[in-house]
């Protein structure tokens, strides 16, 4: 995963706010603090599927990761730029990427296999139609958003906590392809966006992206028909606004490719002081596995990497040793002592800064089993008619390559996401609402009563209600016209 994309580098720049606020009421974390104040950053953009020597033209998630290196130790910030993800309990991260991954017998990539999964996990509903329309093929790195997509924490002096998901927002605007105007790029170039990248950096033309923050108080949220801490939707920005908090500037290639690409690691386990994680189960998933990948890949020392080590922040550990080692971190003043404590000398463990994170009193019974609010189908309906006409049209004309019991459900999901999606479809198909109205409902899954409603008057229902609504994945998207 990942294994097609390109580094660069710059700085963040923070504003020492968040929107007109000071920020340290949120945050204690040194980076955010101080109007002008600059850190280092590292940005990898990427495909997911493809190989090394992919497309960069796929239709595909962008992967968009940030290292920050603080002076507290480094900050990963790992998303994507379509905002939600396909899943929302990590335990299912094989099945999916495996779904969009190659047949393991033919070795070809199958729609079929991607919508078979899709038609049984209605959560991927509002992952798909942005995948499908032409945000899933950016016109390159420099002209796409970035997303945080799960929910973290912030943590003030006081130890408060509150809920934050990040969105990244290109100065540059954004810029997205058809299918056609992406194979006629293909066609004499399987590696524009790093291409673009670098030699837009080369002519002096660095990318900015502005960092915006949502937030909401740490508790459970139960007037929303949605759960803060699920990865398949948004936050609606009317209720939560995107504000600012400072700005990414690229303005470094790497140096070696293999180096500075291939040997930079990610994971969202990476943190420093003031920054935490919330109860988000994919997130949760995300920071076991991902350091795990890096221990695999790279090595048992790939933090040891100069890419990859905190260069504004003194290490002091006692790990020692391994494969490959590159060095060896600050141990004390005893060197014979790698443990801690002692009384002979060695490190001593750092006290902490401010108080610990006081977050909500829950009571309960801990279990094994779906969040409640699911609501699988809104969001992605009020998506799609958030869409401009032409990023509707180009989604409706992607959708069709299936076997027939696969079209039936799928056509029955989008016909509950919205009415003009599933009934443009499922003309083009040939199956009709009646069709698929008498299809059984997922084993496990629950419909909210809107859904029942709908299904109800399948295809009946009328356009939904977007009047005030802004979504943060939702700003003016550019078709970038490539003639063959």
């Amino acid at each position: 995963m990942h294994a097609r994309g390109t580094t660069s580098f710059g700085y963040f720049e923070s504003y020492g706010t968040w929107g007109d606020e000071p920020v340290d009421r949120y945050t204690r974390a040194r980076l955010f603090q101080g109007r002008g104040k600059r850190t280092d950053v590292a940005v990898r953009f990427s495909t997911v599927i493809g190989g090394r020597d992919s497309a960069e033209t796929a239709r595909d998630p962008r992967g968009f990761a940030v290292k920050f290196y603080t002076e507290e130790g480094n900050w990963d910030l790992v998303g994507n730029d379509l905002a939600v993800f396909f899943i929302r309990d990590a335990i299912k991260f094989p099945d999916v990427i495996h779904a969009l991954k190659p047949d393991p017998v033919t070795f070809r990539q199958d729609p079929n296999r991607t919508f078979d999964f899709m038609s049984q996990t209605p959560e991927s509903m509002h992952m798909l139609l942005n995948l499908f329309s032409p945000r899933g093929i950016p016109a390159d790195y420099r002209h796409m958003q970035g997303f945080g997509v799960n929910t973290y924490k912030w943590v003030d002096a006081e130890g408060r906590t509150r809920l934050v998901r990040y969105t990244w927002m290109p100065r540059q605007g954004v810029r997205s392809m058809t299918e056609q105007d992406a194979a006629n790029v293909q066609a004499t170039d399987l590696g524009h966006a790093t291409r673009d990248l670098r030699e837009a950096i080369d002519r002096g033309e660095y990318p900015e992206r502005e960092l915006l923050v949502q937030m909401m108080s740490d508790d459970e949220h139960p007037e929303l028909d949605f759960d803060p801490l699920d990865d398949t939707k948004t936050w609606p920005e009317q209720d939560f606004p995107p504000r600012p908090v400072g700005r990414t500037v690229l303005n470094r290639n790497v140096s070696d490719h293999f180096l500075e690409n291939e040997q930079i690691a990610f994971g969202t386990g990476v943190l420093v002081d003031g920054l935490d994680f919330s109860d988000d189960k994919m997130l949760g998933g995300r920071t076991f596995s991902y350091s795990d990948t890096q221990r695999y890949r790279i090595g048992a020392n790939y933090l040891q990497l100069p890419v990859n080590r905190a260069k504004n922040a003194p290490v002091r550990t006692n790990q020692q040793g391994g494969a490959m080692a590159y060095g060896v971190d600050d141990v004390g003043d005893n060197p014979h002592v790698n443990y801690e404590p002692s009384i002979t000398g060695g490190l001593r463990e750092a006290p902490r800064s401010g108080v610990g994170a006081r977050g909500p009193e829950i009571t309960g019974r801990l279990t094994r089993s779906r969040i409640p609010r699911t609501d699988d189908h809104k969001q992605a309906g009020q998506r799609f008619r958030l869409m401009e006409q032409w990023e509707r049209d180009d989604l409706v004309a992607n959708l069709s390559q299936c076997d027939p019991a696969v079209q039936e459900r799928m056509v029955w999901h989008f016909l509950l996401v919205e009415d003009e999606l599933g009934l443009r479809v499922s003309e083009g198909l040939g199956v009709r609402p009646q069709d698929v109205a008498h299809l059984e409902l997922l084993r496990g899954r629950v419909l909210t009563d809107e859904d029942r409603a709908r299904l109800a008057n399948l295809g009946r229902n009328g356009p939904r209600d977007v009047s005030g609504l802004t979504m943060t994945h939702c700003v003016p998207n550019e078709r970038h016209v490539v003639k063959h």
